[in-house]
């Protein structure tokens, strides 16, 4: 939850308002029994922002989270019942960033232990999405053990893609919080979230810039890149022409 939060968070500051974001949470930390501080959630051990506070607007949570909801989500093959705030309201002129953080392996995520998808689905969602004029561009990111093998059967155009592991590899977390006793967010999240602090709407900070960061050391793993379905060269792609107040961007963060 604190890797999602923290990307919410994120680029609802660089202006994205709530009405472009759709938000999916397992939402099972916030009240946990485990949880010494109830009703918050943080991603630093010194717990000076709660990302669980006031201003959030979470469209699907706990049940609702599951594979056939968010493959309905991209495609648009949902109920007419179904109220606009759960829609993704794309058209050919739109950006869409797709974030996806959660325990997985090669070519799997799970959502909330429960089910699967698998990096089939996903390709297979998001070609639906090309061939139904769902999206202009589309940035992937997708933090989990063995994270790159989730991106590895894209075949749509103008996909961009991004991981924090290779195949056989796991992710870490950043860090513990002792009083917790968990783990509050993971590395590769930490540092990109870490770098866009220094951010705003106005910069000219592109996605070369932010890829250029990854340090294998500092993340604990090898965070990859794919861009052979992608158009343009990443030196000239700003950060926010997906993450930040362009119009015609959409946002769908994910936890699982």
């Amino acid at each position: 939850m604190a890797n999602t939060l923290g990307m919410y968070r994120t680029v609802k500051r660089l202006g994205i308002p709530d009405s472009n974001i759709i938000l999916m949470l397992a939402d099972d930390v916030a009240c946990n029994a485990r949880n010494h501080f109830p009703g918050t959630v943080f991603a630093n051990a010194d717990r000076k922002l709660d990302l669980y506070g006031d201003n959030i607007e979470v469209d699907y949570r706990g049940y609702e989270v599951t594979v056939e909801n968010f493959i309905r989500l991209l495609t648009g093959r949902v109920s007419p019942t179904l109220p606009r705030s759960k829609r993704l309201l794309t058209d050919a002129r739109s950006n869409v960033f797709v974030y996806m953080t959660g325990h997985g392996g090669a070519e799997f995520l799970k959502f909330q232990d429960n089910e699967e998808i698998s990096a089939f689905d996903i390709a297979d969602a998001f070609e639906q999405m090309w061939q139904k004029r769902r999206y202009n561009e589309l940035f992937f990111m997708v933090d989990t053990c063995q994270a790159n093998t989730m991106y590895t059967k894209f075949y749509s155009p103008n996909i961009l893609a991004t991981g924090s592991s290779e195949l056989k590899e796991n992710s870490y977390s950043h860090h513990n919080d002792a009083d917790i006793g968990v783990a509050v967010i993971d590395s590769f999240t930490h540092y990109i979230l870490q770098y866009m602090e220094g951010q705003n709407s106005t910069s000219k900070t592109t996605l070369q810039d932010l890829f250029a960061t990854y340090d294998p050391v500092r993340i604990k793993s090898h965070a990859g890149v794919r861009s052979d379905l992608y158009h343009r060269p990443l030196d000239q792609v700003r950060i926010t022409d997906f993450l930040g107040a362009v119009s015609k961007v959409d946002v769908l963060p994910l936890d699982y």
